[in-house]
């Protein structure tokens, strides 16, 4: 079977559409150009590798079509933060927050920087702290909670002193 048709009936399998079918192709046909030189023939026939990127670049084009766009109107109805009036007291909050973050050991505080402020994956994660992944979300999960439940107990006690 030609490589067109192996190809053209992968993209169909994922996108019926024929009418896109011409531009997934163009586009699976390019990254194969660009990337052709990381193929690996002890992996997979020249064929097979070509019809994942076909079925990957389908597959991104249908879930790009299902991602809501949201329309232009309705983004500039969408009220200014500066502008509204936000009934939450940062300066209240920020000295609670410090205060349960630095109770934390200096491992937790390490992750939670690490995740929240420079943005470093789970995976990356789990690669520095020598660990799986799955034990990478749970320390984030219990940091986050602890964290929460410290903050909320402040919160309380730091209400509790100015009214008494």
């Amino acid at each position: 079977m030609p490589r067109r048709a192996t190809s053209f009936k992968t993209a169909h399998s994922i996108a019926p559409s024929s009418a896109d079918i011409d531009d997934l192709l163009q586009e699976a046909y390019l990254k194969i150009w660009k990337h052709a030189a990381h193929f690996d023939p002890g992996r997979s026939s020249p064929i097979t590798w070509m019809c994942a990127i076909m079925r990957h670049t389908a597959i991104d084009a249908a879930r790009l079509k299902q991602m809501p766009i949201a329309d232009f109107d309705e983004a500039l109805s969408v009220p200014d933060v500066s502008e509204s009036d936000d009934a939450f007291d940062y300066d209240l909050a920020q000295p609670i927050a410090i205060r349960a973050i630095q109770r934390l050991p200096d491992q937790r505080r390490q992750l939670l920087s690490l995740a929240y402020l420079d943005g470093e994956s789970r995976l990356m994660l789990a690669q520095r702290f020598g660990v799986p992944v799955g034990t990478i979300k749970t320390w984030l999960r219990r940091t986050l909670d602890s964290v929460r439940r410290d903050c909320v107990e402040g919160r309380t006690i730091s209400a509790a002193t100015q009214t008494g």
